[in-house]
């Protein structure tokens, strides 16, 4: 079988690069650049992929010159549609913290009053030993 854009074979892991892996396919090897290694962002592509590993790779094309350009994420299943999560309220509303908005805002208002007055006396401190003078000119 020869090698056709498009087709999806498996392959061998032969060597690893910075900038991807070569696979080697029905006795052809091709690269699988970095990008298409995987449908998430890959910094190492040994974080994906380990010499001699057998990986499932689609045929992006083939050059003039037998170039083989491949892909592990065009061969994967594709992706499905994501549902949004449901959420029970209710658990979530005697999950949170027992406390109420007066409780809260209590709790703040008296911080709140405290810190008024550490500011209030480090301001009359500075004030001290402060004379005011007026000059007459």
């Amino acid at each position: 079988m020869t090698l056709m854009a498009g087709s999806i074979v498996e392959g061998k892991v032969v060597n690893i690069t910075n900038f991807g892996a070569f696979v080697e396919v029905e006795g052809k090897t091709g690269l699988v650049h970095i990008s298409e290694v995987s449908d998430t962002f890959v910094k190492n592509v040994n974080d994906h992929l380990k010499e001699n590993d057998m990986v499932k790779v689609k045929v992006i094309s083939v050059d003039d010159n037998g170039k083989i350009s491949l892909s592990i994420k065009q061969a994967g299943v594709p992706k499905r549609s994501i549902k949004p999560m449901e959420i029970d309220w209710e658990k979530e509303k005697n999950k949170s913290n027992t406390c109420n908005f007066e409780d809260i805002m209590s709790k703040f208002l008296k911080d709140s009053e405290e810190r008024f007055q550490d500011v209030k006396k480090h301001q009359e401190g500075k004030g001290r030993g402060y004379s005011k003078k007026t000059s007459s000119y």
